[in-house]
């Protein structure tokens, strides 16, 4: 069977696109006819592009070969009752109106998210004449790519009457910009990591009856200095970056990474962009209200001349930034178990990081200082050539390059 070179963002869209409106067996005759047409390799990039398990598309594959006949049937002979999405036709789409109806019809959306919980959902899917439990609604959201907000460690407070608002004015950039073909970054700093021979939880791999040895006490050597990873997660190209530093989670940190990402990959990966886009959260070194980043960013759009545009997540949903959930939980399951002995060690740990999805992450170490408690005057914040969006300035803005100057 001829090969095909098989592009997995391309076949997640059309798979993402077709399924939801197939009932049962045609979303598995349409995987099976899928992977016999990619030839090698087939049935893992349909599993991966699907989400579904690698026996299920196998079998499917099996179906194909047997040959494709009409039938009325959903289930095979023997199979256990229908799923509730195949037994009441209409139930998905009435789901999605309910939990975010400015992204209906775009399944493969970069950004999607509810606060409504699985309980509320059903109880107006009943009113509407469905049958269906909070249990399985929760199956059915996060079979669509939607995730669901969990309850919080504590209590965040009132939120901001724009908060949903903001999440669709901060999709609609990021696919605007995706579209065009221009960088969208994720960005956030990891809590900061305590260096030593000290214990790390997790299992990792080791001679039986062999443990790794660590200090009882965990106590930091104040000589050494704790590690501070600060990261990008690339939303077009699910790649990571990481600049582990050895001075403070500052705004000049921060942007000094993303110079450095800029320079050693983006600028490579994305050679004709004029424009990037960064997605952070409403507070830290990245924060809105914070001035030095905004200084900061304004030297780098001066010295790379690409506008940078900046959206901010509302308060309280830092949860929902992408870097959280793409980036940092792998590194964490990457290196549990290993102790985090040197900044080196940790760098090697966060670089060897990879993900079923194919995550790829680059790393590095950065040693300069980074002084805190910097002042910037109203002056030299008046000076920065920023441009409010018209919702929300402050989550959102876009700094200009001075194109005089700029390389």
């Amino acid at each position: 069977m001829r090969e095909f070179t098989v592009d997995s963002e391309a076949l997640g869209v059309f798979f993402g696109s077709l399924l939801p409106h197939l009932d049962e067996r045609q979303r598995r005759l349409a995987a099976g006819l899928g992977a016999r047409l990619l030839g090698r390799g087939g049935i893992a990039a349909v599993a991966m592009a699907t989400s579904m398990s690698r026996s299920t598309v196998q079998k499917a594959t099996g179906e194909v070969d047997a040959g494709l006949e009409v039938s009325a049937r959903i289930r095979p002979p023997g199979a256990g009752r229908p799923k509730s999405i195949d037994a009441q036709p209409g139930l998905l789409m009435a789901l999605d109106d309910l939990v975010e109806p400015e992204s209906r019809g775009d399944p493969m959306c970069p950004l999607r998210w509810t606060t409504k919980s699985t309980r509320t959902l059903a109880d107006e899917l009943g009113r509407q004449g469905f049958t269906v439990s909070h249990v399985t609604v929760g199956v059915l959201l996060h079979e669509m790519g939607y995730s669901l907000q969990a309850n919080a460690k504590e209590n965040e407070g009132r939120q901001h009457e724009d908060r949903n608002a903001q999440f669709v004015h901060l999709n609609s950039e990021v696919g605007r910009h995706l579209a065009t073909g221009h960088p969208v970054i994720s960005v956030d700093a990891k809590k900061k990591e305590v260096t030593g021979d000290l214990k790390n939880k997790g299992d990792t791999g080791e001679p039986k009856g062999q443990p790794r040895r660590v200090d009882v006490h965990d106590f930091p050597d104040p000589e050494v200095p704790k590690a501070v990873p600060y990261g990008i997660y690339d939303l077009g190209a699910n790649e990571g970056f990481v600049s582990v530093g050895a001075s403070g989670d500052t705004a000049a940190f921060a942007v000094e990474t993303i110079r450095r990402w800029w320079d050693l990959v983006g600028k490579h990966a994305y050679p004709d962009a004029r424009k990037l886009l960064i997605t952070a959260d409403a507070g830290g070194s990245n924060g809105y209200r914070t001035r030095l980043w905004k200084v900061e960013l304004a030297k780098l759009a001066n010295d790379t001349g690409i506008e940078i545009t900046v959206c901010h997540f509302p308060p309280g949903t830092s949860k929902w930034n992408k870097v959280e959930h793409r980036l940092w939980s792998h590194v964490s399951m990457n290196w549990k178990g290993h102790p985090l002995t040197s900044h080196e060690v940790i760098v090697d740990l966060i670089a060897a990081t990879t993900t079923r999805t194919g995550l790829k992450v680059k790393a590095g170490l950065d040693q300069s200082y980074y002084p805190r408690g910097i002042k910037i005057t109203d002056k030299e914040l008046q000076a920065v050539p920023l441009r409010p969006h018209d919702f929300h300035g402050e989550w959102n803005y876009t700094v200009l390059p001075d194109r005089t100057t700029a390389v």
